[in-house]
């Protein structure tokens, strides 16, 4: 047998050994990852939602960048910069409604916070329309509502407006599908980690049971369209993540730290 003839027939021990060194890389990163969880989780609330919103802005750019190709390709100016200006608009509107909600006893009495509370959802209207110095509102809001839709507007060029309204879309349902569900994922933090946790900690642990029965004892592949899932893989991590969620969830009902709203928390007071 020659040196190609080897290389094309791997023998059982190369796949062994390949499937050893998966598993010992995965196992590596898998402990790295669950590590830095918890010490962001319990570092604080805030450092949860840093991570949340760094998912986000990734998430977001992600999904842009299959639109932004074709409008490079057209050279169309301001695309990229539409579509990070409505992303900031987005995440100031919904960021400001959680804090003012969960602390409006620091927001509502702080001299310098108190106008941006009071016209926050006014503030945020414009920055997505337009501004106009005829209304009667303070000095800092005029300021910041001379763009926002107006920009898209000024940006349309003849020849694309079908093309440059489909990008607008897909902007807007890159926000809602991304950044609405970030929101409620932090406000779901403010009512108390567990409900961050938890959830979380499901997904993670359905992905790595599944992972452990499929190389342990899978044979049934489960669908075409992933042929390394196995049925014995998809049913064994089922009802071992049931049985977590049931026994994680007993342990966490025990601590105030993850059943009290933010506000509450013995660790914010």
């Amino acid at each position: 047998m020659d040196v190609s003839t080897a290389q094309k027939d791997p023998t059982p021990q190369s796949e062994y050994e390949k499937k050893k060194q998966t598993f010992i890389t995965r196992t590596i990163w898998t402990f790295v990852m669950i590590t830095g969880f918890f010490i962001a989780m319990f570092a604080g609330h805030i450092y949860v939602i840093g991570i949340v919103t760094a998912i986000q802005i990734v998430s977001f750019k992600e999904v842009i960048a299959i639109a932004n190709v074709p409008s490079r390709a057209k050279n169309l100016p301001f695309t990229r910069s539409l579509n990070w200006y409505f992303l900031g608009t987005t995440m100031y509107f919904l960021y400001g409604e959680s804090v003012i909600y969960y602390f409006k006893h620091i927001v509502l009495v702080d001299r310098v916070l108190l106008p941006f509370a009071t016209h926050h959802r006014f503030i945020s209207f414009m920055l997505y329309v337009i501004g106009s110095s005829t209304v009667t509102a303070p000095r800092y809001i005029d300021s910041l509502t001379r763009t926002g839709f107006v920009f898209f507007v000024g940006s349309l060029q003849k020849g694309h407006y079908r093309f440059q309204f489909t990008q607008f879309a897909w902007t807007h349902m890159a926000l809602y599908l991304i950044n609405v569900q970030a929101h409620f994922v932090m406000n779901n933090i403010f009512e108390g980690m567990i409900w961050f946790f938890l959830p979380a900690s499901l997904v993670i642990t359905n992905d790595i049971f599944a992972y452990i029965c499929g190389i342990t004892f899978g044979r049934t592949q489960l669908i075409k369209l992933s042929p390394k899932k196995t049925v014995e893989g998809f049913v064994g991590a089922w009802i071992l993540t049931i049985i977590f969620g049931f026994g994680m969830t007993n342990i966490l009902m025990r601590y105030s730290y993850f059943i009290c709203p933010v506000n509450v928390s013995p660790l914010l007071s």
